[in-house]
């Protein structure tokens, strides 16, 4: 029997303990081993360890009269370790058997708890240093605690310069988004700031860190302001070259119910399938470029560039440089290093060249050279360049008989004029109008904020006895005047909607070129007045000629390009 004072020892202890006698009786057991097993030692004491215990193995432990040391067994749910161990009397003989055990249940938890940090620690620690944001982290009384590499690179600074330091060690101008956050224990978003060694620009962000209530920090992000801007210019960059590369319309962008249009869209179709060379033909105004863009989009280059040419747009000196490129040198101005040309810039591809009746003759000739040989003869160069680009043209002007008064090269007509295809003027579609309308109307409520559903037959009867000397670009232009005239609630656009067309009765528009003196009566300068006299003069040209601008120009005794910047500067619809 054990004395007093040696079981509160063992009863003290953590380990579970259970010893037995020579004929396999309990006559120790420990509180912990209450604990660990769920038996109290009043039930085991003196019982047969096998009765509470079957499967122990401390008979066989003095059988054999070795020990085992850190066994693993599992006793009710628990996960324990146990030592057995044989009890020698003084004479040697064994008298019995010894068991310690302890439970490891919240130890392997605790373990595996352990484990699971690591593996988050180290993900963190991978998403911190794969980043290109800006990080740090501070703790609640606003000390830098971690900072990762890109914050490294942003500020220059190292983490002896930073780590254990406050967080306003690395501002050279503006606050702490952190200590807003500690404060505020809210977010703080894109704070302007200048940090680090070189003062860069940032914009700075930081949340607070709560762990079940508490502050524990705040976390920052950093974004280099420097770099965003050059991101930015870099985007309206890509975004200028895609508008000039992207076809933007398809064949269902072309609105077509009348016959003859709806011949030209076939046409369109079947040529879009061939790399022949395509000429649209067709007043101002009917939707060359539409049909274009369509083309190009219906071909098998539809993912490769599309590039626009108004061969009026540019000056006869800029134009051959323009399309075929230049050699460092090759003029006086020229670009270090020369310029590749937009033919360059289209292969694969397709390059459209509107007003094609308005290139010189010299350069006609390398444009020839280009549609037969395939290649382009850069500006001050001597060794060529092959291209492979589909050509689509395009002209609201008689080449032939451009080509008879020797304006404009035979050769070059026939090559151009391989798949003609002749659009025609809105006066000669009049079932078009009602459709051109519709889809007018519903793309002005977006940009008016108009509710217009559709058109009284009064006004559509109106438009259609207008012979549309502009086409639908006119037409696109007077829709959106009269929906200015509707009010927000009208669905229906009537008559009284409409202006009026530029060969009205109205004084304003009077083709003999009389003009209201009224409008003149202390209201008009004579500079105003000559700019109105040239308007008027314009738009009656425009008229005569059926809106064809060559026409127009030689009528004027100017040059097209005269007429197109007059166009646009008096704001000529």
């Amino acid at each position: 029997m054990l004395n007093k004072e040696m079981e509160v020892i063992i009863d003290s202890t953590n380990d579970g303990m259970m010893a037995i006698d020579k004929d396999g009786c309990v006559t120790l057991f420990n509180r912990a081993a209450e604990l660990i097993t769920g038996f109290k030692k009043e039930e085991v004491a003196g019982k047969h360890v096998s009765v509470f215990f079957p499967e122990t193995q401390l008979p066989e432990i003095m059988a054999k009269g070795k020990a085992e040391l850190n066994q693993s067994q599992k006793i009710r749910n628990s996960e324990i370790t146990i030592s057995r161990i044989p009890i020698h009397a003084e004479n040697g003989k064994i008298s019995g058997a010894v068991a310690v055990f302890r439970d490891v249940s919240d130890l392997m938890n605790l373990s595996d708890q352990i484990d699971q940090l690591k593996e988050m620690q180290s993900l963190l620690e991978g998403i911190l240093h794969s980043t290109q944001d800006a990080i740090s982290v501070c703790d609640e009384k606003g000390i830098h605690v971690l900072i990762n590499p890109a914050y490294t690179r942003l500020t220059g600074l190292s983490e002896k310069d930073i780590i254990g330091k406050p967080v306003t060690v690395d501002i050279a101008d503006g606050q702490s988004v952190h200590l807003q956050a500690l404060k505020k224990r809210k977010p703080v978003s894109n704070a302007r700031l200048k940090v680090g060694k070189h003062q860069k620009e940032i914009i700075a962000s930081a949340a607070p860190i709560i762990v079940d209530g508490e502050l524990r920090g705040s976390v920052g992000i950093l974004q280099d302001l420097t770099e965003m801007k050059k991101l930015s210019r870099e985007l309206m960059l890509a975004r200028q070259i895609i508008r000039k590369l992207e076809a933007k319309y398809t064949i269902d962008d072309i609105i077509a119910r009348d016959p003859q249009m709806t011949n030209c869209l076939e046409k369109a179709r079947q040529a879009a399938e061939t790399p022949a060379t395509i000429l649209l033909r067709g007043e101002s105004g009917t939707g060359k470029e539409l049909f274009a863009h369509a083309i190009h989009n219906l071909s098998d280059r539809r993912y490769k560039q599309f590039v626009r040419v108004n061969c009026a747009a540019i000056s006869e000196s800029l134009l051959e440089s323009e399309l075929f490129g230049y050699e460092e040198g090759a003029f006086t101005g020229a670009r270090k290093g020369g310029k590749s040309g937009l033919f360059q810039e289209a292969h694969n591809g397709t390059i459209f060249l509107d007003e094609i009746a308005e290139i010189p003759n010299s350069t006609q000739v390398k444009l020839l050279r280009v549609l037969q040989e395939g290649e382009i003869l850069p500006v001050g160069s001597t060794r060529s360049v092959n291209v492979d680009v589909r050509v689509i043209s395009a002209t609201n002007v008689n080449l032939e008989k451009a080509v008879e008064e020797g304006r404009f090269r035979e050769d070059l007509y026939y090559r151009l004029n391989v798949i003609p295809i002749q659009i025609p003027p809105l006066r000669e579609r009049k079932k078009d109008i009602y459709p051109l309308v519709i889809s007018l109307l519903n793309k002005y409520n977006q940009e008016y904020g108009r509710n217009a559903q559709d058109i009284s037959p009064d006004a559509l009867i109106h438009l259609q006895n207008y012979h549309w000397p502009g086409n639908v670009r006119e037409l696109q232009n007077y829709i959106g005047r009269a929906m200015v005239n509707m009010k927000l609630q009208e669905t229906i656009l009537e008559e009284m909607h409409l202006p009026k067309f530029f060969d009205s009765d109205s004084p304003e528009n009077a083709s003999d070129l009389t003009v209201n003196k009224e409008r003149f009566k202390n209201k008009m300068t004579l500079e105003e007045g000559m700019r109105e006299a040239e308007r008027q003069i314009i738009r009656d040209a425009l008229k005569a000629n059926s809106g064809n601008r060559t026409k127009t120009a030689e009528a004027l005794n100017i040059s097209i390009r005269s007429l197109y910047y007059k166009i646009q500067k008096l704001d000529i619809q």
